[in-house]
């Protein structure tokens, strides 16, 4: 049985290292894809995205660069957002999905205006408050300090600019929410049980609409599951990799 490859989907305003546990857990058995989004970590310079759907074609690119037919795509936050958007603009190529701590409808008027708002904050004043502030929201206040290092120090290595223009495409962003019944790969939704950004709740309403999915609310973690609590994480990865190997 062949492993299908993994790729990984970071969430923002981080990068791919977001993913370390995972890569490292995963990469032994199967090929694992982590990239840096645009705009984000050491992504090549270009263009800042102007549609979140770029997002989803930079995605396409790196699957044709680096010759992936078909791949467990998982994405977190933003990330998951993103991941939706491949499995409209190219399902035939997704052999499961990943969704963590994200949501599917699309922002709000309120939304958009404090998108916005905050993309504006950021080209004015840096990432450096705006990383303080939402610390202890990303991670769990209870999370480890070297936990929270991580994460803080992805958040004030963001350029703003790409920030801005990532929250400026989001608040544009599609509503997946009548893609997710029509979804006919293995899904596997997971959330901190302590996530205010995206509750347990809308965890819950993501695996009631997929046809073929999985619930896991993981205990002792906010909006980071995957970097609070890694051994919770990888188990449930894990069986959903497996299951997806098999279905191949």
């Amino acid at each position: 049985m062949t492993a299908i490859p993994l790729v990984l989907v970071h969430g923002h305003p981080f990068d791919h290292t977001m993913w370390r546990p995972q890569i490292e857990a995963f990469s032994a058995s199967r090929r694992v894809l982590a990239p840096d989004l645009r705009g984000y970590g050491a992504s090549p310079g270009g263009p800042p995205v102007e549609h979140f759907e770029d997002f989803a074609r930079d995605m396409e690119a790196l699957l044709d660069e680096q010759d992936v037919p078909a791949c467990v795509l998982a994405g977190l936050s933003m990330g998951g957002q993103i991941v939706m958007d491949c499995y409209r603009l190219f399902p035939e190529r997704i052999r499961g999905l990943v969704l963590a701590d994200t949501f599917p409808a699309a922002e709000t008027p309120e939304g958009v205006t404090v998108r916005h708002a905050m993309a504006d904050r950021l080209l004015r004043e840096g990432m450096a408050g705006y990383a303080d502030e939402v610390l202890e929201k990303m991670v769990a206040p209870y999370a480890p300090d070297d936990v929270k290092a991580h994460v803080h120090g992805m958040m004030t290595a963001t350029l703003p600019e790409a920030a801005a223009a990532a929250l400026r495409a989001r608040a544009a962003r599609s509503d997946h929410r009548e893609l997710l019944p029509r979804v006919t790969v293995p899904a596997l939704v997971v959330v901190g049980a302590d996530d205010t950004y995206t509750p347990v709740a809308d965890a819950r309403a993501m695996h009631a609409a997929l046809p073929d999915s999985r619930l896991c609310v993981v205990e002792g973690a906010a909006h980071l599951p995957n970097l609070e609590r890694p051994a919770e994480f990888n188990t449930a990865l894990g069986e959903f990799l497996a299951k997806a190997d098999a279905r191949s």
